[in-house]
């Protein structure tokens, strides 16, 4: 289905093209004052600039156009150059029909055929998942299903740091408590154990401890730097334990993102690129795109546009080490190679912007992805406390997402576990309502925003968060139960959305239409915050209609079925507006 703002925008541009002006200026879009008019059109103020007329002779030669369009109850023109329009019931009633018989609302499938790759986790093996890593993981898998629902191909890859020096940490540290683990004998020549030699709580105790030893301790961090040389290098043992901590890492990261309603459609890893890596730097130098400066490799990726600073693309370190930026080069190229993308989109903390800039200036210049790719940074803002600095524990430490999650679900417990409901239904309801919370409470916000965390306000019933939302949702779902208990199920399918009889209900149905165009454009400008602004408005709309009809009592059998359809539809949308943003609803609160 077309947009209803270019269905009334096309009649508008046939207006305007048999009054010999350009069709563009007939664009429509809702209208900023609902108290005077729908929709509003703001072409005669540009097109009399261009044919050198008063913008009210332009809108009253347009107007005359429209005189006997069935579908517009009313238009006017207002200075200084505004053509206000208020639609037919009828255009609205069909098309909110049309909505309701549509598994999809509306909204075409206008990704078909378009691969979209989309880095959003950037974890690390051996490191616990905590509240930083909250944003990129809720924001990209959001951003993944608005694209799939839009009928794109989207692969989310969860891009795991496997390969870097916390490696050769936890290798030295293991090696100064067990000496005599069969992985660091290298006379041994037999099968290494299939069960590792920790678990996820020690894993995750070795790697800080070591991390910070190295810090302090000189020929520590020169072993560790050792260790990860060999490891990288083929040293069976060592590869051995690098198996143990992914098996072990990845089935708690897994656990901790199905925590956030937050899946994968890849695991991939740096390490998974590493073989590609030196012929990409043989290639490089090949083509002279790669050259020696003070020992190190380097790609020149300045332009002459450049008004700030562009330090060159390092590839390899005077030292032969490679770093981030290569294996980043090479994760370019593996998914140029393996998924022929259209767009690779890295949602990363927005203080990462210069070196993807210069990532992506040096994967163009070298040719390692294709001409037609586009490469996208969304860099995301921090998460504040109330002081307005990044968000920590009282004691001033990162807080370990687990943590956060399980402390704002606790919050919603100790207000539902007061109802007469049993404790496994209290811990579901307080489990899909604390990460609605969460969830809400940062996709909400304009993705490259910082904002302020308020536990307070995110787990409120009332006002724009998600409990409220998924409130209005479970209303209806009250209010539907009721009226099957009563009259049986409605066979939706013989009943179709009558005209409004009051303003609420208009207001409703108007919303309703708006659903196509904000899915469509949330994914167009990677913004998750419109589908939340959208559901909010949806659902204050019906508890307004709510409050003004009684559903339940109407004695007007056809109005009855006809406001039971319309709430369905509501509540389609708004659970399918949540799936969008990864929230599940629950059955009751």
């Amino acid at each position: 289905m077309k947009m209803i703002e270019d269905l009334i925008s096309d009649i508008l541009k046939g207006a305007f093209m048999r009054c010999n002006y350009d069709s563009v200026y007939g664009k429509v879009t809702l209208s900023n004052r609902p108290d005077l008019c729908q929709f509003q059109c703001n072409g005669c103020l540009r097109a009399a600039k261009e044919y050198h007329k008063s913008p009210q002779v332009i809108a009253e030669e347009v107007m005359t156009q429209l005189g006997d369009v069935s579908c517009f109850k009313k238009l006017e023109y207002v200075k200084p150059g505004f053509i206000n329009i208020s639609v037919d019931d009828g255009l609205i009633l069909e098309y909110i029909n049309d909505m309701a018989n549509d598994i999809s609302f509306g909204c075409e499938k206008r990704g078909t055929g378009t691969t979209i790759v989309i880095d959003y986790g950037g974890a690390n093996v051996a490191k616990p998942l905590h509240i930083g890593h909250l944003r990129p993981a809720i924001i990209g898998e959001s951003i993944k299903r608005i694209g799939k629902f839009l009928g794109y191909t989207v692969l989310g890859d969860v891009h795991l740091g496997d390969w870097g020096l916390q490696i050769g940490l936890i290798i030295t540290e293991m090696k100064r408590r067990f000496p005599d683990l069969v992985y660091f004998d290298s006379n041994y020549e037999g099968e290494y154990p299939k069960e590792p030699p920790f678990n996820i709580s020690e894993l995750e105790e070795i790697y800080p401890m070591a991390s910070n030893i190295s810090k302090s301790d000189s020929e520590y961090l020169k072993e560790a730097k050792k260790n990860t040389y060999l490891f990288q290098k083929g040293h069976k043992g060592y590869i051995a334990l690098w198996k143990h901590i992914l098996n072990v890492s990845i089935d708690d990261l897994k656990k901790n993102y199905d925590m956030l309603n937050v899946h994968f459609d890849l695991w991939k890893k740096e390490s998974d690129v590493q073989g590609y890596i030196p012929d990409i730097i043989e290639d490089l130098k090949n083509k002279g795109v790669a050259y020696i400066s003070d020992g190190a490799l380097v790609v020149d990726v300045k332009k002459d546009t450049d008004k700030k600073e562009m330090p060159p693309c390092i590839l390899v370190k005077s030292d032969g080490a490679t770093l981030y930026g290569t294996t980043d080069l090479a994760t370019i190229y593996e998914r140029n190679k393996s998924y022929d993308p259209n767009e690779i989109i890295y949602i990363v903390d927005k203080r990462q912007e210069l070196y993807f800039e210069q990532i992506f200036r040096c994967a163009r210049k070298s040719n390692l992805v294709s001409e037609g790719t586009k490469l996208t940074y969304l860099g995301f803002g921090t998460m504040n406390g109330k002081d307005g600095k990044p968000f920590k524990t009282r004691d001033g430490n990162v807080m370990r997402l687990e943590n956060l999650i399980n402390e704002l679900i606790k919050i919603v417990y100790d207000r539902v576990k007061e109802y007469d409901i049993s404790t496994k239904e209290a811990k579901e309801i307080s489990r899909k309502v604390g990460l609605a919370a969460l969830k809400y409470g940062d996709l909400s916000n304009q993705l490259s925003k910082d904002y302020i965390f308020d536990i307070e306000r995110f787990t409120s019933f009332e006002g724009n968060t998600g409990p409220y939302i998924l409130y209005t949702v479970v209303r209806i779902k009250s209010i539907l139960e009721k009226y099957y208990r009563i009259e049986g199920d409605l066979n939706d399918k013989d009943v179709s959305i009558i005209s409004p009889t009051g303003e609420s209900e208009r207001k409703l149905m108007l919303k309703l239409t708006l659903f196509n165009q904000i899915v469509t454009n949330s994914f167009i400008e990677y913004a998750p915050n419109k589908i939340c602004q959208y559901i909010y408005e949806l659902s204050n709309e019906f508890n307004k209609f709510y409050n003004n009809n009684k559903i339940i009592t109407e004695k007007n059998i056809k109005k009855q079925r006809s406001w039971i359809k319309l709430i369905i539809l509501v509540k389609d949308i708004l659970v399918n507006g949540l799936d969008l943003l990864g929230i599940e609803v629950p059955d009751r609160m």
